[in-house]
C-alpha cells in the first residue's frame, strides 16, 4: 500500500476520486491539492519517475518539478509554472506539451505530459490530476 502524504491525503471528495481512478489504472498519474502539495502518485507514475511515491523526497508540486529537472526538447530548463502541472494550478485551465525530465534514478526521459484542474461545484478548485507518459522519438 502506498503511504499517504504528510497531514493525511486528501480530503476533498474530488481528490480522493481521482486518488481511486489513479490507484486503478495503469497510467501513469499524480495528483496536486489545491495548495500544491503532491498528493499521490500512482504505481505507474513511480516507474517513471524512478522512485516510489514513499521515496519521493518532495512534498510540494514545485519540489517534484525541480528535482525532476524540466526542461524543453532543446534542453533549456521549464518554469515549473510554465510545466502543464503549474499552469492547470496557477491559470486553472488544461495543459499539455511533451518535455524531459530527469527521472529521481538519473535516466533522463521524453514524457508527454496532461493536466487537468480539478473542480468541485461551480468554481471550486481541488487540486490538478496530471497525465505523463513516455513520449515516442
Amino acid at each position: 500500500m502506498t503511504p499517504e502524504p504528510p497531514g493525511g491525503g486528501p480530503r476533498s471528495l474530488p481528490l480522493i476520486l481521482a486518488r481511486e481512478l489513479a490507484a486503478n489504472l495503469a497510467t501513469p498519474m499524480f495528483l496536486i491539492d489545491a495548495e500544491g502539495m503532491l498528493a499521490y502518485c500512482n504505481d505507474a507514475a513511480e516507474q517513471i519517475l524512478g522512485r516510489s511515491f514513499g521515496e519521493i523526497d518532495a512534498r510540494t508540486a514545485g519540489e517534484l518539478g525541480d528535482l525532476l529537472k524540466l526542461a524543453d526538447l532543446d534542453g533549456k530548463p521549464v518554469r515549473r509554472r510554465d510545466s502543464p502541472p503549474g499552469v492547470a494550478l496557477l491559470e486553472r485551465c488544461p495543459a499539455h506539451c511533451e518535455m524531459l525530465i530527469t527521472a529521481l534514478d538519473g535516466r533522463q526521459r521524453r514524457v508527454e505530459v496532461t493536466a487537468y484542474p480539478l473542480f468541485g461545484k461551480a468554481d471550486d478548485m481541488h487540486g490538478v490530476l496530471t497525465v505523463f507518459w513516455e513520449a515516442r522519438a
